[in-house]
């Protein structure tokens, strides 16, 4: 896997303009912060975030890849300012969980989520190396 940034673009900071990789993909679906029960064990967006990652280690896990194989991130976020106001708590439960791996992502603020007691839904595509 190789990120892209434009020569004369300045370094993205925990996520990359681009990601250029070749083997197997891997598409995770849209994970929420429930545990493997479906079940919420908080209300908390950092908690909640924490466990939608969790999550998506687990799926990347069943596909034999983890977090260093990911090259795009979507989430998706029902308050853009709790979002904006927790950054550091959040990059400190990315760092905790992802550990050093930043893919190409985007973060979407939306109205709702399937689930009502859901804060955050992540999704990732990952490529397993020939």
């Amino acid at each position: 896997m190789k990120t892209l940034t434009p020569p004369d673009w300045l370094a993205p900071k925990g996520y990359a303009n681009g990601v250029m990789a070749r083997g197997s993909l891997i598409f995770v679906g849209g994970q929420i912060g429930w545990n493997a029960q479906q079940q919420f064990e908080s209300d908390d967006f950092i908690s909640q975030t924490r466990q939608a990652l969790l999550n998506i280690v687990a799926v990347l896990r069943a596909g034999g890849a983890g977090p260093e194989h990911m090259v795009r991130m979507t989430w998706y976020v029902i308050d853009r300012h709790e979002y904006s106001a927790r950054l550091k708590e959040l990059g400190a439960v990315y760092r905790e969980v992802i550990g050093k791996n930043f893919p190409a992502m985007s973060c979407v603020e939306v109205s709702g989520l399937v689930e009502d007691r859901a804060k955050i839904e992540i999704e990732v595509t990952a490529v397993l190396p020939d």
